[in-house]
C-alpha cells in the first residue's frame, strides 16, 4: 500500500505554490464512457470486497516492499539491525527463488470469502519491489522464473489461478498493479542509489530511460488485461507516479528531492486496458482526476457521505502483509465498520493476507465466516443500497435501496442485548407501514413522538440472541 508521510519540504512550500490543487482537493472527475458507467453503479451495489497482499516478503513477516526504500527509518527498518543496505537489498530480492506456497489453495480463499458476502476480489499482481506474481515476459523477477521454487507448480501462475478461482464462486476480480517498480532498472536504475521512492535518476537528462519504463508498465498491464480473464478493476497504486502539474502537497511531502514528471501516459494506458476489457474500472490511486474512477480512503472512514464512489480500504488485522502472529479486528468491529461505510455510501474493502506456504490464519476464516452469517441475513440492507439523509442517528444507521425502501440498522455494542424500544430521528415511516426485523417475520409497533420515530422489539425477537446489528425494514418514507 502507499505509505503516507506529513513532512513538508521546503521546496514543497516555496517552490510549487503554483500547481493544481496544492491546498485543496481537487473536483472528482465524473467518468463519460459509458461502459463504465454502469459498471461503477454496479460496483457500488456490491458494497463489500477483499484485497489480498502477498508475495515473496511473507516469508519474513514483514510490511511488503516498504524495507527496500531508504526513507523513514521507522517505517522500513530491516531485519537484522544494522545490516548494510544493499546486502540486505540483496537478501530481500532473493525470497522470490525460495517463496515456495506448497498449499496454494486460491478455491478454499474463494469459497471463504463468498460465505463472507464478498463480492469482489483485488489481488496484488505486483507491489512497489516489482516481484510479479504473475507470467510476465517483461522481466524474470517473477514467481515462474525458471530458479523458483514454485515455478514447475503446475499453478504456478498464481494471478491467474486467484482470479479464476474467484471468478468461478461469482466474485468479480481486480487486478492491483503498483506503478513504481523498485526492481527494474528503468524505474531505479542500478548507475545511482535509491534516494526515496522516486526514480533516482534526472528524467529529464534520460529521458529514453523513462519512455522505456512507460513501455515496460504499458506492457505489464496489457498482459494482465490480456491473458488473466475478465476483469472488473484496475487498481494502481504508487500515486507519487503522476505528471507534475498533478501533483499535491501530500505527494509532494514524498519525495526528499525536487520532484519530477513522472508521467505514465494514464490515457494511453487506459484506453488500451478497455479495449481489452470493456467498462473497466480504472482507480489511479490518490491522482484526482479522470482515471480515478472511484477514491480509496485507506485505513480511515470519513466522517460524513462523500458526493462521489469512494471505498474504504482497510486490514482485517493489523498489517497489510503477512504477520505470523498478527490480531485481527473483531467481528463486531468490522462489522459496524461495514456498516457505517455502506451508509455513508462507500465500499468496505478488507484486506487478508497469506503466509508464505499460501495458507491464511485460521482466524481470518474464522472471523469471515461470522462475517457471513451476519450478512446471511441483513445482506439486503447492504447491497445495492445508497446513502440516506441522515446517514445515521446514535446507534442507527440508514441506508436506501433504490424502490426506496430504508434500512435502519442498530448497531450493538459487543455482549449488548437488544433494547426494548429503537428509538431514531430524521427519518419517518410513512402511516400504516409495516416494520420488520431482517430474519423475523414479527410485524412491529412503531409511533412517531415529539423526539422521532419510537420501535418496539417485542421479547421474541430480544431472545433470539442477535449479534453486532439488527436491520429493520421499513418499506417506505415520508418525503423529507
Amino acid at each position: 500500500m502507499k505509505k503516507k508521510y506529513l513532512i513538508l519540504l521546503g521546496f514543497a512550500l516555496l517552490g510549487f505554490n503554483g500547481l493544481h490543487a496544492q491546498n485543496e482537493e481537487p473536483p472528482y472527475v465524473p467518468e463519460t464512457d459509458q461502459a463504465v458507467v454502469k459498471k461503477l453503479d454496479e460496483w457500488q451495489d456490491w458494497k463489500f470486497g477483499m484485497i489480498m497482499h502477498w508475495g515473496p516478503y511473507s516469508q519474513w513477516g514483514v510490511v511488503e516492499s516498504w524495507s527496500i526504500c531508504p526513507e523513514d527509518e521507522g517505517w522500513t527498518q530491516r531485519k537484522p539491525a544494522g545490516i548494510p543496505y544493499y546486502d540486505y537489498l540483496k537478501k530481500y530480492e532473493a525470497l522470490g527463488k525460495t517463496f515456495n506456497p506448497v498449499h496454494f489453495n486460491p478455491e478454499k480463499w474463494a469459497k471463504a470469502a463468498k460465505d463472507a458476502g464478498m463480492k469482489y476480489l483485488v489481488f496484488t499482481t505486483k507491489h512497489h519491489d516489482g516481484f510479479c506474481m504473475f507470467d510476465t515476459k517483461q522481466t524474470d523477477y517473477k514467481i515462474t522464473a525458471a530458479d523458483g521454487a514454485f515455478s514447475k507448480n503446475p499453478r504456478a501462475n498464481l494471478a491467474k489461478e486467484v482470479f479464476q478461482a474467484f471468478r468461478e464462486e461469482g466474485i468479480h476480480a481486480g487486478a492491483y498493479f503498483s506503478k513504481p517498480d523498485w526492481h527494474t532498472e528503468y524505474y531505479w536504475w542500478s548507475y545511482f542509489p535509491p534516494k526515496d521512492r522516486n526514480p533516482n535518476y534526472d528524467l529529464k537528462k534520460y529521458p529514453e530511460r523513462w519512455n522505456q519504463f512507460k513501455q515496460y508498465t504499458y506492457n505489464q498491464i496489457e498482459e494482465l488485461m490480456t491473458s488473466y480473464g475478465k476483469l472488473d478493476i484496475l487498481w494502481l497504486d504508487g500515486g507519487w507516479v503522476r505528471p507534475l502539474k498533478q501533483q499535491t502537497k501530500e505527494s509532494l511531502s514524498w519525495s526528499q528531492t525536487a520532484p519530477q514528471d513522472q508521467d505514465i501516459d494514464m490515457g494511453k494506458i487506459a484506453t488500451m486496458a478497455r479495449s481489452h476489457q470493456p467498462g473497466l474500472i480504472v482507480v489511479d490511486r490518490s491522482v484526482h482526476g479522470p482515471y480515478e474512477n472511484y477514491r480509496t480512503p485507506e485505513q480511515q472512514i470519513p466522517d460524513k457521505p462523500l458526493s462521489y464512489p469512494w471505498e474504504t480500504c482497510m486490514t482485517m488485522g493489523s498489517s497489510w502483509s503477512y504477520v505470523p502472529d498478527d490480531k485481527y479486528k473483531s467481528v463486531n468491529v468490522l462489522i459496524h465498520n461495514l456498516v457505517d461505510i455502506v451508509a455513508k455510501g462507500g465500499n468496505y474493502l478488507l484486506n487478508v493476507a497469506p503466509g508464505p506456504d499460501g495458507e491464511l490464519h485460521n482466524d481470518a476464516y474464522t472471523t469471515m465466516k461470522h462475517i457471513g452469517e451476519w450478512i446471511h441475513i441483513n445482506g439486503d440492507a447492504i447491497y445495492g443500497t445508497r446513502a440516506v439523509a441522515p446517514y445515521k442517528d446514535g446507534k442507527v444507521c440508514f441506508t436506501r435501496k433504490k424502490d426506496g425502501s430504508v434500512y435502519a440498522i442498530y448497531l450493538l455494542d459487543q455482549n449488548e442485548k437488544l433494547p426494548a424500544v429503537i428509538s431514531f430521528k430524521g427519518l419517518t415511516p410513512v402511516k400504516g407501514a409495516r416494520l420488520q426485523v431482517l430474519g423475523t417475520n414479527n410485524k412491529l409497533v412503531w409511533k412517531t413522538t415529539a423526539a422521532g420515530v419510537e420501535v418496539q422489539i417485542p421479547a421474541s425477537i430480544r431472545d433470539k440472541g442477535f449479534e453486532h446489528a439488527i436491520a429493520i425494514k421499513i418499506p417506505a418514507v415520508e418525503k423529507l
